[in-house]
Protein backbone atom coordinates (compact mmCIF):
# COMPACT_ATOMS: atom_id res chain seq x y z
CA UNK A 1 0.00 0.00 0.00
CA UNK A 2 1.06 3.31 -0.77
CA UNK A 3 0.76 4.61 2.63
CA UNK A 4 2.98 1.87 4.41
CA UNK A 5 5.84 3.61 2.31
CA UNK A 6 5.83 6.78 4.52
CA UNK A 7 7.02 4.47 7.85
CA UNK A 8 10.82 5.61 7.16
CA UNK A 9 9.43 9.19 8.17
CA UNK A 10 7.91 8.40 11.34
CA UNK A 11 10.68 10.22 13.45
CA UNK A 12 9.87 13.42 11.06
CA UNK A 13 6.22 12.94 11.42
CA UNK A 14 6.88 12.86 15.29
CA UNK A 15 8.85 15.84 15.12
CA UNK A 16 5.87 17.66 12.92
CA UNK A 17 3.74 16.49 16.05
CA UNK A 18 5.91 18.28 18.77
CA UNK A 19 6.94 21.13 17.12
CA UNK A 20 3.31 21.93 16.35
CA UNK A 21 1.77 20.94 19.85
CA UNK A 22 4.71 22.66 21.78
CA UNK A 23 4.27 26.16 20.12
CA UNK A 24 0.72 25.45 20.65
CA UNK A 25 0.62 25.05 23.98
CA UNK A 26 2.99 27.86 24.22
CA UNK A 27 0.79 30.01 22.88
CA UNK A 28 -1.86 28.92 25.13
CA UNK A 29 0.06 29.10 28.11
CA UNK A 30 1.67 32.30 27.55
CA UNK A 31 -1.72 34.09 28.60
CA UNK A 32 -1.98 32.12 31.91
CA UNK A 33 1.46 32.70 32.58
CA UNK A 34 1.61 36.47 32.59
CA UNK A 35 -1.67 36.76 34.02
CA UNK A 36 -0.46 36.78 36.89
CA UNK A 37 -1.88 36.00 40.44
CA UNK A 38 -5.47 36.76 40.00
CA UNK A 39 -5.19 34.15 37.00
CA UNK A 40 -2.67 31.73 38.23
CA UNK A 41 -5.63 31.50 41.45
CA UNK A 42 -8.39 30.86 38.76
CA UNK A 43 -6.20 28.01 37.16
CA UNK A 44 -6.05 26.53 40.43
CA UNK A 45 -9.12 26.38 41.56
CA UNK A 46 -9.72 23.89 38.54
CA UNK A 47 -8.30 21.24 41.46
CA UNK A 48 -11.24 21.65 43.38
CA UNK A 49 -13.26 19.16 40.63
CA UNK A 50 -10.41 16.71 42.49
CA UNK A 51 -11.37 17.92 46.08
CA UNK A 52 -8.01 19.59 46.46
CA UNK A 53 -8.26 22.92 47.80
CA UNK A 54 -4.62 23.74 48.14
CA UNK A 55 -2.33 26.73 47.73
CA UNK A 56 -4.54 27.64 44.32
CA UNK A 57 -2.29 30.90 43.08
CA UNK A 58 0.95 27.91 43.52
CA UNK A 59 -0.77 24.96 40.98
CA UNK A 60 -2.30 27.26 38.98
CA UNK A 61 0.81 29.14 38.26
CA UNK A 62 2.62 25.33 37.82
CA UNK A 63 -0.44 24.72 35.60
CA UNK A 64 0.39 27.70 33.38
CA UNK A 65 4.26 26.44 33.70
CA UNK A 66 3.37 23.31 33.06
CA UNK A 67 1.75 24.69 29.28
CA UNK A 68 4.40 27.03 28.29
CA UNK A 69 7.61 24.98 30.05
CA UNK A 70 5.88 21.97 28.44
CA UNK A 71 5.40 22.88 25.17
CA UNK A 72 9.42 24.24 25.27
CA UNK A 73 10.45 21.19 25.93
CA UNK A 74 8.33 19.40 23.52
CA UNK A 75 9.83 22.06 21.03
CA UNK A 76 13.25 20.80 21.78
CA UNK A 77 12.57 17.05 22.39
CA UNK A 78 14.26 17.24 25.69
CA UNK A 79 12.74 15.31 29.11
CA UNK A 80 9.97 14.95 26.40
CA UNK A 81 8.48 12.37 28.36
CA UNK A 82 8.80 14.27 32.24
CA UNK A 83 7.17 17.39 29.98
CA UNK A 84 3.86 15.04 28.45
CA UNK A 85 3.32 13.49 32.23
CA UNK A 86 3.44 17.20 33.41
CA UNK A 87 0.71 18.10 30.45
CA UNK A 88 -1.10 15.10 30.58
CA UNK A 89 -1.80 15.79 34.41
CA UNK A 90 -2.94 19.54 33.19
CA UNK A 91 -5.11 18.67 30.51
CA UNK A 92 -6.82 15.80 33.17
CA UNK A 93 -7.58 18.46 35.52
CA UNK A 94 -8.78 20.65 32.95
CA UNK A 95 -10.78 18.07 31.34
CA UNK A 96 -12.42 16.83 34.79
CA UNK A 97 -13.07 20.54 35.62
CA UNK A 98 -15.64 20.99 32.74
CA UNK A 99 -16.97 17.92 33.12
CA UNK A 100 -18.10 18.95 36.57
CA UNK A 101 -18.96 21.83 35.73
CA UNK A 102 -21.53 20.74 33.20
CA UNK A 103 -19.73 21.70 30.24
CA UNK A 104 -20.82 20.41 27.20
CA UNK A 105 -18.40 18.25 25.69
CA UNK A 106 -17.44 21.08 23.09
CA UNK A 107 -16.06 23.08 26.19
CA UNK A 108 -13.78 20.06 26.75
CA UNK A 109 -13.11 18.19 23.89
CA UNK A 110 -9.61 20.27 23.48
CA UNK A 111 -8.38 19.36 27.37
CA UNK A 112 -9.38 15.45 26.48
CA UNK A 113 -7.99 14.96 23.13
CA UNK A 114 -4.70 16.96 24.45
CA UNK A 115 -4.35 14.38 27.83
CA UNK A 116 -5.22 11.73 24.80
CA UNK A 117 -2.28 12.84 23.06
CA UNK A 118 0.22 13.57 25.76
CA UNK A 119 -0.34 9.73 27.75
CA UNK A 120 0.48 8.20 23.80
CA UNK A 121 3.35 10.21 23.95
CA UNK A 122 4.48 9.19 27.08
CA UNK A 123 4.47 5.75 25.73
CA UNK A 124 6.07 6.79 22.10
CA UNK A 125 8.76 8.81 23.33
CA UNK A 126 10.04 12.27 21.19
CA UNK A 127 11.71 9.89 18.47
CA UNK A 128 15.29 10.61 16.55
CA UNK A 129 15.39 14.03 15.83
CA UNK A 130 15.17 15.14 19.69
CA UNK A 131 17.69 16.67 21.97
CA UNK A 132 16.83 13.11 24.32
CA UNK A 133 17.74 10.74 21.48
CA UNK A 134 21.17 12.38 21.41
CA UNK A 135 21.70 12.68 25.12
CA UNK A 136 20.70 8.79 25.13
CA UNK A 137 23.01 7.95 22.11
CA UNK A 138 25.48 9.96 23.74
CA UNK A 139 25.36 8.01 27.03
CA UNK A 140 25.63 4.88 25.46
CA UNK A 141 28.95 5.66 23.41
CA UNK A 142 30.07 6.24 26.80
CA UNK A 143 28.82 3.83 28.67
CA UNK A 144 30.25 1.40 25.96
CA UNK A 145 33.30 3.18 25.84
CA UNK A 146 34.17 2.18 29.91
CA UNK A 147 33.91 -1.45 29.39
CA UNK A 148 36.71 -1.26 26.97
Amino acid sequence: MIFHKLDKHRDKGLLILRIGIGIMFICHGFPKLTGGPEVWTKLGGALSALGINLAPTGMGFMAAISEVGGGLLLVLGLLTRPACFFLLSTMVVATLMHVNSGDSFVKYSHALESAILFFSLLFIGPGNFSLDEKISKKRKGAESGKGE
